[in-house]
């Protein structure tokens, strides 16, 4: 945070971006997320997991909608004071600094605390290793769709596509981002109906289809309703990947699996936005959005396809038994 605020090369911020793992979508892509869904999958019983993936996401998803209302901040700021934008926008990454430096004393307190119901240490991947890296495959290919519409592109995308003002875009994020958090809690109720696959895939495709008709559409209104549904939709699936990763491997295998379903995911998602700015160089026709679509919509089928038919562990039958004689 503090590098962004004092850096003006395009070279210096990129290596500060980097070693920060900063994120254009708003999301976390550092060490913390797979760390903390293996921890708080021994928390509580097999049945309570989706709903409590469900919580841990509504806090980041509202939080985050918050962080993207306070992005008007610096336009009222500058316009009340009369300093330039780009330097309002300069001190607000301070801001950014402040919540970091917070968080660190959080975390402190956890350490200390220790985490109840968690293992002493992680163990590789030996018994899960084949279903673990054929949903990393997965994940990775729907993390990669996803680069073609982050955040911060859809904003610049809405920008020179109908002249959306920052201010305007951080509101309809915001809008957005509650939307999101609600439906985290539909999500644990829906799993609990038609299990875990279904909703990941049911909920995923119609809002993987909203991008498509967001990029279709001749006017603001029409693209921000489609984002919208995009967005009330778009995250039910999360709650329940989570929580089908953590009951698809053992208790001991917990934090390998969810480390090696989430990074390389990051990774995925990092060399689309590139391709992303390029289609909008060319055009300011959403091509990124259709993109983002097609692979996604392809992802949730083959997703189907592969684990319709794999329970989770402690969903299984259990093993036949002899009778006794």
């Amino acid at each position: 945070g503090v590098g962004f605020m004092l850096a003006t090369s395009f070279w210096v911020l990129l290596a500060v971006a980097v070693i920060g793992t900063l994120n254009p979508s708003g999301g976390d892509v550092s060490v913390f997320l797979p760390t903390e869904q293996s921890l708080l999958s021994e928390t509580v019983e097999a049945r309570d997991r989706t709903a409590l993936f469900a919580r841990y996401n509504l806090g980041g998803q509202f939080a985050s909608a918050l962080g993207a209302l306070a992005a008007g901040v610096p336009v009222a700021v500058a316009a009340a004071v009369g300093w330039r934008l780009v330097e309002v926008q300069r001190v607000s990454f301070l801001a950014y600094a402040v919540v970091a430096g917070a968080l660190v004393l959080v975390y402190l307190g956890l350490a200390m605390d220790g985490t109840p119901g968690a293992p002493a240490r992680g163990a590789p991947l030996r018994q899960s290793r084949g279903i673990v890296l054929r949903l990393t495959a997965l994940f990775s290919m729907d993390s990669f769709g996803g680069g073609f519409a982050v955040q911060t592109l859809l904003i610049v995308w809405l920008f020179r596509r109908f002249d959306l003002d920052v201010a305007t875009a951080g509101a309809v994020f915001f809008v957005g981002g509650l939307l999101g958090a609600v439906s985290q809690i539909a999500s644990a109720r829906l799993a609990g109906r038609i299990g875990l696959v279904n909703t990941m895939v049911w909920t995923h495709i119609p809002s993987n289809a909203a991008y498509i008709l967001a990029a279709l559409s001749p006017t603001a209104p029409i693209a921000v309703f489609w984002l919208l549904i995009r967005m009330l939709l778009g995250s039910m699936d999360q709650p329940a990947r989570q929580a089908y990763v953590m009951a698809v491997v053992p208790p001991e295998e917990r934090a390998a699996a969810a480390s090696v379903t989430n990074v390389p995911r990051s990774l995925a998602a990092a060399g689309a936005p590139l391709l992303a700015g390029a289609l909008m160089n060319a055009s300011d026709f959403g091509w990124s959005l259709i993109v983002a679509g097609v692979i996604k919509i392809t992802y949730d089928l083959l997703l189907l396809w592969q684990f319709h038919a794999h329970p989770p562990l402690d969903e299984a039958p259990p093993a036949a038994t002899q009778p006794a004689r």
